[in-house]
This record gives C-alpha cells, sequence and structure tokens, in this order.
C-alpha cells in the first residue's frame, strides 16, 4: 500500500477506502484506520456532528449509517503534502443525498484522522456562480413584480398570513449570518432581536470596545471584509457592518422584538412562539426554533453579602456602557478575563480610579504574540500561500478536539519561553497567570469554559505600571457601605463595583422562554467534558449541544465568535433544510 509519492499514498488509501464503503463492509473499512484513530463527521454519515474514537468506534458507526449512506465518487482534490510522517490530502465525494469534502491524514499507510462535511444537498444547492438567479424576465408584462415589490411583499406577509419555517432567536452576529445561509437555501426565517437596530448587540458595549481576533478570521458568510478594513474592528463600526449586511442579505429581520415564550407540540411538530413587537403581541407557528443569543445565556450575577449596605452602584458588564459616568469616582472591577481587563481600561480612560478583583488565575498572552503564532493560517501571510478562509476553516475543523490540547500545549510552552519577561513583569505585581489547568492555553479554555483568558491589548501594560490596581488571591467577605470587605480584614474604597463574572449556559434562556423542564433534558450549551473545573461532563468529543440535535426536537443552539458562526451556521443550516425538504435525516449517536 505505501509508494514513495505521498499523493500516491492517499490515492491507494481512498480507493482502498471506497471499495470497502461501496461493498457495505464495516471492517475491511475500519482495518484502514490506525487503532488510534478519529472520524470527525459533520452530518455526511451521521446527521449530526460526531467524532468516532477509535477503530471499533468507526466500525459501529459504519454499520450502522452505510447503507442509509450509500457514499461513493471520492476524489483526491489536488496534491497530497507530507510532513514528519503524516501524509494529508483533501477529498471530495459524495452520499445519497449530498456532495461533500474532506481532509485525511495517514500514519505508516493507514489513518490517523479522518474528516468528512456535507457542503451541499442534492438538487437543494445554493443559486450560485453559474446557477444565480437571472434577477429579472426580460419580457414585457403587465403583472410584472419588481425586485422592491417582492421583497416588500415578503416583509408584509411572512410572520402574518405566512408562517416561517425557521425562527432564530437573537440577532447578532450568529443570527444574521445563519438567516443568511438559509435565506440562500430558500427556507423561510424570520430572525428576533430585541435591540431597535441590527448591530446594537455591538453598539451598545463600552465605547472603546474592539474586536481582540484579526480581520482575517472574523469574515461573515458570503461577504467578506474589504481589503482596507482594519486588522481589529471597532464596535461600532463592526455594529454598522452586521446591519448593512441584514439589508444586503434581504434577511427579514424584526428589531425590538422580544420573544415571550415558546412551546413545542409533538404531534403537529410546530412551535407555538409568542412575540412582542412595538407593543403588539404576535403569535408565529415555526417547524424549527434557533437560539442564538452568543455563546453564553443571561448574565451571571454572583451574590454578595451586605450588598443591600453598600452606598454606591452595582452593576453587571451586560449593563456597563461606558467610563464616563465613573470620572474621578473609585471603581472595583470583579473578574480578571477579557471584559473585567476591557472595562479596566475603560474605566482608566475615562478618568476612573480602576482596581481589579482577581478571583482566579487569567491566562493571558500579548495580542502581537498571538497574531504571529496562533493566527498564521487566518493572515495576510497565508493568503499570499494560497490558504483561504475556506480552506482555514476546513483544516480547523479537521482536527478532532482529542488531539488539540497536545498541540496547543507545544504552542504555550513556546509562547511562555518567548514571552517570559513579559509574564515576570505581571507576575511582579500580584497578578495570578496560569495556562490551564493542563497548561493548554487560551484556546482549550475557550472550548472548555469560555472563560479564564485576556488577549492583551494594552491593560497588562497599566497593571504592571501600577494605573490598575490588583487584588489578587484575596476571598471577598462582604460589602462595607464603602466598599469590599476582603477576608483578611482589608477593605478596599469603592464608589461603584462592576461585575464582569460572565454568563450563564445558553440552556439557560430555554429555561426563561420554553420551560425549565426541557433546558434541563438538554443540559449545558458549550465544553468538552476535559476534566477539568467548569467544563460540563461528560466527554463527548464535541461541544455540548453546539450546532447540532439537540434532546429536544427542531430546537437548536447557534453562536460563539464570528468565525465559528461563519463555519458552523452552514451545517446548521444544512441540517435545518434537509428537514424542510423531507429528506430523511437519522441522527447517529453513540449506540449507548
Amino acid at each position: 500500500m505505501l509508494d514513495a509519492a505521498p499523493t500516491q499514498q492517499a490515492a491507494n488509501w481512498l480507493r482502498s477506502l471506497s471499495a470497502a464503503l461501496e461493498a457495505r463492509d464495516p471492517d475491511a473499512a475500519a482495518a484502514l484506520f490506525l487503532d488510534t484513530c478519529y472520524w470527525r463527521d459533520l452530518l455526511s454519515f451521521t446527521w449530526n456532528i460526531k467524532t468516532m474514537e477509535g477503530r471499533a468506534a468507526v466500525r459501529a458507526m459504519l454499520a450502522a449509517t452505510l447503507v442509509q449512506t450509500r457514499p461513493h465518487s471520492w476524489r483526491l482534490e489536488g496534491d497530497a503534502e507530507s510532513a514528519e510522517g503524516v501524509v494529508e490530502a483533501h477529498f471530495s465525494f459524495e452520499t445519497q443525498v449530498a456532495h461533500g469534502k474532506g481532509v485525511l491524514r495517514l500514519r505508516d499507510g493507514r489513518c490517523h484522522t479522518l474528516f468528512t462535511m456535507t457542503t451541499d444537498l442534492k438538487g437543494h444547492e445554493e443559486k450560485t456562480g453559474r446557477t444565480r438567479e437571472l434577477g429579472v424576465r426580460h419580457k414585457a408584462d403587465p403583472s410584472r413584480e419588481t425586485w422592491s415589490e417582492a421583497r416588500a411583499r415578503e416583509q408584509a406577509t411572512l410572520g402574518h398570513t405566512e408562517e416561517p419555517y425557521c425562527l432564530i432567536i437573537g440577532g447578532g452576529q450568529g443570527g444574521i449570518a445563519l438567516g443568511a445561509r438559509l435565506k440562500q437555501l430558500g427556507v423561510p426565517t424570520i430572525i428576533v432581536e430585541k435591540n431597535a437596530r441590527a448591530g446594537d448587540s455591538w453598539r451598545n458595549r463600552y465605547r472603546t470596545l474592539v474586536l481582540h481576533d484579526p480581520v482575517w478570521y472574523d469574515h461573515l458568510p458570503y461577504i467578506p471584509f474589504p481589503a482596507h478594513w482594519p486588522v481589529f474592528t471597532p464596535k461600532d463600526k463592526m455594529g454598522d457592518w452586521l446591519e448593512m449586511y441584514a439589508k444586503v442579505m434581504e434577511l427579514n429581520y424584526w428589531d425590538s422584538t422580544s420573544c415571550v415564550s415558546a412551546a413545542y407540540d409533538d404531534t403537529e411538530k410546530v412551535w407555538t412562539v409568542e412575540l412582542e413587537r412595538a407593543g403588539e403581541r404576535i403569535v408565529v407557528k415555526p417547524r424549527q426554533l434557533v437560539f442564538a443569543t452568543g455563546a453564553y445565556g443571561p448574565p451571571r450575577r454572583i451574590a454578595l453579602a451586605g450588598a443591600e449596605r453598600f452606598k454606591g452602584q452595582v452593576l453587571h458588564s451586560s449593563d456597563y456602557a461606558g467610563g464616563t459616568p465613573f470620572k474621578g469616582r473609585k471603581c472595583a472591577v470583579i473578574g480578571a478575563a477579557s471584559s473585567g481587563h476591557d472595562v479596566c481600561v475603560d474605566l482608566w480612560e475615562s478618568g476612573a480610579e480602576v482596581t481589579m478583583v482577581q478571583r482566579s488565575p487569567t491566562t493571558v498572552v500579548k495580542s502581537d504574540t498571538m497574531m504571529e503564532m496562533a493566527f498564521d493560517i487566518y493572515s495576510e501571510d497565508a493568503l499570499d500561500r494560497g490558504m483561504t478562509t475556506e480552506a482555514a476553516d476546513m483544516l480547523v475543523a479537521s482536527t478532532p478536539f482529542a488531539l488539540l490540547p497536545e498541540s496547543q500545549k507545544a504552542l504555550w510552552d513556546e509562547i511562555r519561553q518567548r514571552d517570559a519577561a513579559f509574564y515576570d513583569r505581571l507576575a511582579a505585581t500580584g497578578f495570578a497567570i496560569d495556562f490551564g489547568e493542563d497548561e493548554t492555553g487560551l484556546m482549550m479554555k475557550a472550548y472548555r469554559t469560555g472563560s479564564g483568558y485576556y488577549i492583551d491589548v494594552g491593560a497588562s501594560d497599566l497593571i504592571i505600571d501600577g494605573e490598575i490596581g490588583i487584588r489578587s488571591g484575596k476571598q471577598i467577605k462582604a460589602l462595607s457601605e464603602n466598599g469590599i470587605l476582603f477576608e483578611d480584614g482589608e477593605e478596599l474604597a469603592a464608589d461603584a463595583i462592576i461585575l464582569c463574572t460572565g454568563y450563564h449556559s445558553m440552556h439557560e434562556t430555554v429555561a426563561q422562554i420554553v420551560s425549565r423542564e426541557v433546558a434541563d433534558s438538554i443540559g449545558p450549551c458549550w465544553g468538552l467534558g476535559s476534566g477539568v473545573k467548569n467544563d460540563p461532563g461528560p466527554w463527548q468529543g464535541e461541544l455540548r449541544n453546539m450546532w447540532k440535535p439537540t434532546p429536544q426536537e427542531a430546537l437548536w443552539f447557534h453562536g460563539g465568535n464570528l468565525a465559528l458562526s461563519r463555519f458552523y451556521s452552514k451545517i446548521v443550516a444544512l441540517q435545518i433544510k434537509a428537514r424542510m425538504e423531507g429528506i430523511d435525516t437519522p441522527v447517529y449517536r453513540d449506540p449507548a
């Protein structure tokens, strides 16, 4: 099976896999994999987001899905590459109902990791390029309907005389990206957003907020940022982009609309959703309901003993709009992750006296270092090498979560060595630094708990220079009339306390809108179940409940940063489209 050329090795292996699958022989197919192997599938075989770990799991999945899936037409795409004994190749394939793409990695002639992903549903492909809509009928017609007339008719009927097939709760980046995907697939969809304008979820934040991720990582589907766009996007500029995007993509976007309640009829297979829009109660009956309220749910407001005695103001970061009202005042910020740092900087720039109260260690990385070492495939240099955003997304998605800790630990060992002097100066202030329980750094914290990290865009120097005070490793006993009392007897004077204490899981939003019972049946969203503190288990090899079927039929979660919203919006949209078209979608889960 082994040939000298990597492309030939990959072609031979793919040919063997194709033969085994077409023969409906799970044993022969599984024999092509190493004992320790991973197959990550996005819909193609499992109608799920699922990673099979180990040869036995691969065999079990194939035994359950091959007859339904009927995979065929496996073809290499381009040349394979070889590095450090690993042959990597991209390929395309088909199933009975879909087209797909994938990435394979071989060691010693057998598969170590395989990635398969549905890209289009047969007969329901997006109309793009050569298949795009003509946009006009070149024929005189007294009953002609112009584009603006058709658009006005759609807006007047959908949700009133015609039911949407899908309702998306949340009109931020996630809801807008998913709405655009569904629009291109012809799925009648309404996005509801409580704010007055698309983009207000960004505009309403504190004035100095800027995206910490670079522009190459943050494109939305279909319309990338233009070449002149800044590397780091200011929040109001991001808000304007989202508002423009929603309009240009012709989304049915209901602003100033709150979701009051939702209930699912198991018999009729339909949701009854009560909305409040501009003081009017409206009931819609979608078949699919998506929660796109960000990566998280309601704000996490910690209880502070003695709060009734405190003479100052206490507010959560979600209610913090800017530091101007706090000029000349003493402010304590409880929390030392991204929001805590950003709020401290905003307060300092506004002329407040700021102290950060750090309750647990934080993973910190300099922005320049992060850009150079962790975003190498999302950069101008990457584009010069031919690494498009789509190609970069495929590479990221093709790596099983189980293999990330090893590579991330190596990366963060290098980062710590490179910026050792910076970390020494920061630690000397009393600021507690860690790199995760297993030293795997920021990305693994993001996936596991979504908390506990900061990309340094200025706050660390203020801490080092003493401009932002630090109280770390001290337990809060209670609030006094004039500030915070710590267990060691110290009292920190404060006129205002800002809680940068994070957010609950998105399933808590379901509890508020649907029911506590449904929320509990679904369980927490996000997290890998890695065993580290605050990472909900057990291990599933994937993020819990995100972008895939949940225990509640016809209820979905979509969220994450701009990059995750861009990529997984397609996966969610394809699942919803398949159900609208009556395509059989048997969801494969663990046999147990």
